[in-house]
């Protein structure tokens, strides 16, 4: 078998217990499974001698365990905390890891903080607790390095990254902290470089990155969030610009085109080449194979002005095509509203850079629209006004203050912290194109344009002709999930409002509908927000509305910021030049000085990044951590109600496996409760 160095395991039957056994190859893990019992596989334990490292600390008693391989008799096992759970190849890198690190505070005026730190070390096999160290007691003047200690049940492997937070909550008063550099010394006695440079607010966390970084493309991936590495290799093609029509971060605005707009001034014969053989647009029209994208909501929005000028936004139509392979592709792009010969229409058949330019105005334009419009504005703030509304309106007895409580949880948190640091004047969004102007125009124009129907899924498919499209995940799953959560509003409703007049007579639940109605939608009746409720199954559309909004609308888009965005390319939010006038003068580099600077570019990807973040807390859809309902009638409903997103997310999941591509955003288990980041 070779060499191999083994720790062994020793049974004392007078005191019922197991010190050590000695394992070929592999030693046992031991974790702590909350009383699940579980049996050790039918592995080989060739040899038993003993010893274990007093560090395991395990305690064992009798439950039965059997372990075959070894020649013994009786029942072994460990305590109902503890229990077999799998076999790690054993080395002495493998055990007992200790990680020795010096975090330097800056040289400069006022730089240190008393506040507890905390850091989780990450590596290639593993990631480290997440760990205080001890208040720093820093002075403000002078250059402090501090020692300290992480240590871990296992080697992380390779390290690749570290955490680092400041305890939010600490009864000194707040100054911010700078670090200048983290030295982690392994327990195989190399130093690695961890260069920060940079100041933390009390609560902010940061990831440092390590100075030489030899395995770039798995630091992301594995331990941070998907990173786009797919987008990265495929955003110039035209099968994957069609696909984030139906599956990216904004499956909102396409709908099936019957008639091309008159603005749009789209020939036969320039899509001709690009049809199926034979096939004309007209034909592919009544077939319901052509679809449109129309910007027109960004006609003429005030941008923010650089150096000077102000800069490119465009109001974009595009036109796709559903292929004979049912691919969804781009087969001519305008970019402004009024066609001229100034604003030509750009088709595949272009030059590599004209046609990629003219995808990347859409592209910039259409993540625009689904940061501002789609996420911030029909998700944010309209879950903001069903969460002031329930509190203002219901009170915690009633019954649909309890159904929809857990679904407000951190909303308005978290918009307080965005109007303070994301958007208006002065804040982060404002590094996009738009301005705190441009901003708030769009918002306007978004309210005035937002519908019931819009709001409610089924209805919106029917709406924008999408019943029929092919490889359309969102709407699958999206309907999936409305359908189940209306079943579950359906059941709890009816429960207890049985009759119509139980739902016109509340004056509670008529008080909070029509404030909904009166502030969220500024009483606009073309919007065709109900005022008032006067029958359960109004009652039940709107609370099933209220509840999908809140998690599942939100999380389609919050979840996919990063991937589809992160790649600057792919989503830019920010284009320097304006967009080409004339076909045949683009080059490579024109793209190149079109996109944002390195350092704006930074600056976006790690705003994505923060705010597609699965926080610790994470409550998925489903879940009441409070219990507020006491009937047992209720209480099943909750229980039929996980159930089904349970058997979704198994039936999500399966599908996935067979996709290039997997569309994972609308898996029950991933989806939070509510509006929380």
């Amino acid at each position: 078998m070779g060499k191999f160095q083994c720790y062994s395991i020793k049974v004392d039957r007078e005191k019922n217990c197991i010190k050590t056994v000695r394992v070929g190859i592999r030693v046992i893990r031991i974790q702590d499974l909350y009383k699940r019992r579980c049996n050790i596989p039918s592995y080989h334990l060739n040899l038993i001698t003993l010893r274990v490292p007093m560090w395991l600390g395990v305690k064992i008693l009798t439950m039965n365990c059997n372990i075959p391989g070894l020649n013994l008799t009786g029942d072994l096992s460990f305590s109902p905390s503890f229990s077999f759970t799998s076999l790690l190849p054993l080395s002495t890198k493998n055990v007992m890891a200790e990680y020795t690190l010096e975090v330097t505070t800056g040289s400069m005026l006022r730089a240190g903080t008393p506040d507890n730190l905390y850091v989780t070390l990450i590596g290639t096999e593993r990631q480290s607790e997440h760990t205080l160290l001890t208040s720093f007691e820093q002075d403000d003047k002078t250059r402090k390095v501090g020692t300290y200690s992480v240590t871990t049940l296992f080697s992380l492997g390779c390290l690749l990254l570290l955490k680092l937070e400041r305890d939010p909550f600490h009864e000194s008063p707040e100054k911010d902290w700078f670090c200048s550099k983290i030295v982690v010394k392994t327990p195989e006695e190399d130093e690695i470089l961890f260069p920060c440079h940079r100041w933390l607010s009390r609560g902010e966390f940061a990831f440092v990155f390590c100075g030489l970084l030899s395995v770039k493309h798995n630091i992301i991936k594995k331990y941070i969030i998907y990173v786009p590495e797919y987008v990265s290799q495929h955003w110039k093609e035209d099968y994957f610009f069609g696909h984030q029509f139906l599956n990216g971060l904004n499956p909102y605005m396409i709908h099936r085109c019957s008639k091309l707009p008159s603005n749009f001034p789209v020939t036969e014969e320039m899509v001709k080449p690009f049809l199926a053989n034979g096939s004309s647009l007209t034909v592919e029209m009544a077939k319901g194979n052509i679809f449109l994208s129309d910007y027109k909501i960004m006609e003429g929005l005030p941008t923010r002005v650089i150096d000077g000028k102000p800069v490119p936004l465009t109001a974009p139509l595009c036109l796709l095509y559903v292929n004979p392979e049912k691919k969804l592709l781009p087969i001519a792009i305008q970019l402004g509203q009024q066609p001229s010969e100034e604003n030509p229409i750009f088709l595949p058949s272009d030059s590599e850079s004209d046609w990629l330019l003219a995808k990347i105005f859409v592209r910039h334009a259409d993540s625009l629209y689904a940061t501002l419009v789609v996420h911030l504005l029909d998700n944010h703030l309209l879950a903001e006004v069903f969460t002031i509304a329930t509190l203002r309106n219901l009170p915690g007895i009633h019954p649909l203050h309890k159904l929809l409580i857990p679904h407000h949880r951190y909303t308005l948190n978290i918009n307080i912290l965005a109007r303070a640091l994301l958007y208006g004047p002065g804040r982060t969004f404002g590094n996009s194109s738009l301005g705190a102007d441009g901003q708030t125009e769009l918002l306007r124009r978004g309210l005035s344009q937002m519908t019931y129907t819009s709001l409610c899924l089924p209805e919106d498919i029917v709406a924008r002709g999408l019943e029929s499209i092919p490889n359309f995940y969102f709407r699958d799953d999206a309907l999936r999930l409305w359908n189940i959560i209306n079943s579950f509003v359906k059941a709890m409703v009816a429960y207890y409002y049985p009759s119509d007049s139980d739902v016109s007579e509340d004056s509670e639940l008529q008080g909070w509908v029509n404030e909904i109605f009166y502030y969220g939608f500024l009483g606009n009746g073309d919007s065709g927000i109900p005022s008032s409720f006067q029958t359960v199954e109004e009652l039940i559309k709107f609370v099933t509305m209220v509840i999908f909004t809140s998690s599942v609308k939100h999380a389609a888009v919050a979840s996919s910021q990063f991937d589809f965005l992160g790649w600057i390319p792919n989503g830019p939010v920010l284009l320097l030049q304006a967009p080409p006038t004339t076909k045949g003068q683009s080059r490579k580099e024109t793209i190149l000085e079109t996109m944002p600077d390195k350092s704006s570019a930074g600056f976006i990807m790690s705003i994505w990044w923060q705010l597609s973040w699965k926080h610790d807390d994470f409550v998925p859809l489903g879940t009441y951590p409070d219990q507020r309902f006491d009937e047992p009638a209720a209480l099943q409903m909750i229980k039929d109600f996980q159930a089904e997103l349970s058997s979704l997310s198994v039936a999500i999941t399966k599908r996935n496996s067979e996709l290039e591509l997997p569309y994972s955003y609308l898996n029950p288990k991933e989806i939070e409760n509510s509006v929380a980041i």
